[in-house]
């Protein structure tokens, strides 16, 4: 018996429904990967600085002034933002935050 099936790469797929590079939509979709997962990661940072820290969700929200279900929407990376990211790690004890821009160097944030 003949196998006849068609195996599509990530790029074959993505052009035939989001459409091709340099497309508007294209641009877009990656655009919004691009911005989840670096959630992702903000998100995974403060969940790993509040562990360091020995806290647990509640006691973050506290620090912070909202509850528990919040702390775990950002760690999952969800409703990131940049005033939550730094009222976030200002809560963790961080007197400081610095960007990164290589070539450009860093930028201070607060």
């Amino acid at each position: 018996m003949e196998n006849n099936k068609k195996f599509y790469t990530e790029d074959e797929v993505l052009d035939e429904f989001i459409g091709k590079v340099g497309t508007t939509e294209r641009d877009e979709f990656e655009a919004n990967v691009k911005k989840e997962v670096d959630d992702y990661f903000i998100g995974e940072a403060i969940k790993q600085a509040r562990k360091r820290q020995g806290l647990t969700q509640d006691e973050l929200g506290e620090r912070m002034g909202v509850k528990k279900s919040f702390i775990s929407k950002i760690e999952s990376g969800k409703g990131i933002a940049y005033s939550t990211i730094m009222r976030a790690f200002k809560a963790l004890g961080a007197e400081t935050a610095t960007l990164d821009l290589g070539k450009l160097g860093r930028v201070p944030l607060w």
